[in-house]
């Protein structure tokens, strides 16, 4: 009898066959690839943590991709966790993957953003990596059929989005196409918060340009269609998991759709994030439901927002301690060119939750 699959711990056995979990974030794993794993043969496809079978032939068949792909993981880790450092739920357990607990096994709110992240992040990876010269298979992205506007032209190079877009779906929403993957209700939310990632990631494209003129006049400026950084589209997303809708798997003609619980009158936005199961607080420590507890968490005495210790501490208290911070100061600069500081020694008080 074979065992069962690590991915799919006892614990979590019995709600993970309701629920429907275990694969279609998963690829996150990709993270902590070692940097000794050249990725430059099929048959490293195989050594790749998290990956269901459609991603290993994906990787065979397009192995140039992979080390952007990497980098997409990476991305997403410190993009997340920049995000909600100021939150109960810090996303710390993203960093367990492929080993997932419940905040982002099961169609919560979290799960929602993670997806939408995740597929934002490979197709922005992706469309850079382009721009960059880093993948053989495409190049600069097309050149706008609108007028740049008055003093400006179109050049350089423009992030490939397009192409990021349809290898990154590949890519990502490969584990939801797999039959035996847990209920249609969570593969279709899943399904649509990594769309609402995709959307996000379009509508951060902008113009950017740059001057040229005698003396920086900037008589005429060439421009191009660039993605944001990362951390924006996380940011926007962020506004989304703040005003997600909580959804159920309803019969709607000859199908079911997700729609929304409280408001099944209409369907679901194409531009919102859906969830289907409730979060717990996360105050308190609870590996059951994937809460790791806001105890020992900094948080800030003076702030009104999700941070202060009144919200992050849940209303237990809160300890001071006092911190040294070195920071440089006096600096100095000197003609020609270089600035000199000295380095100073201050004492802060910071604040932990009990």
């Amino acid at each position: 009898m074979r065992a069962r699959p690590r991915v799919c711990e006892a614990l979590l056995f019995a709600l993970a066959l309701q629920t429907g979990v275990c694969y279609g974030i998963k690829w996150l794993a990709l993270s902590k690839t070692p940097a000794a794993l050249a990725l430059n043969q099929t048959q490293h496809c195989k050594q790749l943590e998290g990956l269901v079978s459609a991603q290993v032939q994906l990787c065979r068949s397009n192995l140039e991709l992979m080390h952007t792909i990497v980098h997409a993981a990476r991305e997403v880790m410190k993009a997340c966790r920049r995000a909600f450092a100021d939150m109960r739920w810090n996303c710390s357990s993203i960093e367990l993957a492929p080993n997932y607990l419940l905040d982002l096994e099961r169609g919560t709110r979290e799960s929602a953003f993670v997806y939408a992240l995740s597929a934002a992040a490979i197709s922005h990876a992706i469309a850079r990596a382009c721009t960059s010269g880093d993948l053989p298979g495409c190049s600069c992205g097309p050149v706008p059929g609108e007028p740049p506007g008055p003093g400006n032209r179109w050049g350089g190079c423009a992030d490939n989005l397009s192409y990021g877009l349809l290898m990154g779906a590949k890519f990502s929403d490969a584990p939801m196409k797999v039959k035996k993957t847990g209920s249609q209700a969570n593969k279709l939310m899943r399904l649509h918060n990594s769309e609402v990632g995709r959307q996000a990631l379009r509508a951060s494209l902008e113009m950017k340009c740059k001057c040229h003129g005698v003396s920086g006049s900037c008589s005429i400026r060439t421009c191009w269609k660039g993605l944001q950084e990362l951390r924006d589209v996380a940011a926007d997303l962020k506004t989304r998991y703040l005003s997600a809708t909580k959804v159920v798997h309803r019969p709607m003609g000859t199908r079911k759709h997700l729609v929304p619980k409280d408001l099944d009158i209409r369907p679901v936005k194409d531009s919102e994030l859906v969830y289907l199961q409730s979060s717990p607080d996360f105050c308190m420590k609870n590996e059951k439901v994937g809460s790791h507890g806001t105890q020992d968490r900094q948080c800030n005495k003076t702030s009104h927002g999700s941070d202060s210790c009144d919200l992050m501490c849940c209303g237990r208290g809160y300890n001071p301690y006092t911190d040294r911070v070195v920071e440089r100061c006096h600096c100095k600069y000197h003609w020609c060119c270089y600035v000199t500081c000295r380095r100073c020694e201050r004492t802060v008080e910071r604040y932990v939750c009990k």
